[in-house]
């Protein structure tokens, strides 16, 4: 396998901080996957809810490395790109709170559908709106680490994979098979990366 692009590592301080983006990179994507299961009549429920939680906020470092990878030879991309996919992971926080609540409170699908179009501007900018961010991200980032060739090929793929199986999978009715596809997708090469990231933080701490 080719070398990922790891930026130099200069300080203990940023060994470290790239040491904990590998580790994110791993139990994000784990998280997220193990919270499929949890999924109870196409609703997230209280315990998916939770461990998506969780997972986006692992994500957020998860994410900041990937969008490392490219920042050289696409620094506004790197920097733009990471904020807009880390307000997908918000988004994806508010959804998961609020298939906790629903569950907590006992509300229906189509009641909780029904109050949220009393709120129509809030909805789009947490919820509808600014849902797709997250897998619209990925899909870009995917793109971009092909293109420059950061990481190989099949990497890429299944980031494109996993971003474009994404909404097929979780827009409701949710479907728990096509979820299940998007989690491997993106567990795969985030634990490569990871392992690669963590392997070189201790090659050069020896």
């Amino acid at each position: 396998m080719s070398e990922i692009f790891t930026p130099a590592l200069s300080t203990k301080s940023s060994q470290l901080e790239k040491r904990v983006e590998g580790f994110c990179l791993i139990i994000a994507p784990v998280l997220f996957a193990a919270s499929t299961f949890f999924w109870r009549n196409g609703e997230y429920g209280v315990e998916a809810a939770m461990l998506i939680i969780f997972s986006m906020f692992f994500w957020i470092p998860a994410l900041r490395s990937l969008f490392s990878l490219v920042k050289n030879e696409m620094p506004r991309y790197a920097v733009w790109g990471l904020w807009i996919a880390v307000f997908g992971c918000i988004s994806g926080v508010c959804f998961a709170f609020l298939g906790y609540l629903v569950t907590v409170l006992n509300i229906s699908h189509e009641q909780y559908l029904n109050l949220l179009t009393n709120y129509p501007v809030t909805s789009q900018i947490l919820l509808f709106g600014s849902g797709p961010l997250f897998p619209l991200s990925l899909l870009v980032l995917g793109i971009s680490l092909i293109v420059k060739r950061s990481v190989p090929v099949w990497m890429g793929i299944l980031f494109c994979l996993g971003a474009i199986s994404f909404p097929l999978g979780r827009i409701p009715p949710r479907t728990p098979w096509i979820a299940h596809i998007t989690d491997l997708a993106l567990v795969a090469p985030c634990a490569v990366i990871a392992l690669q990231i963590l392997g070189n933080t201790r090659r050069r701490s020896a």
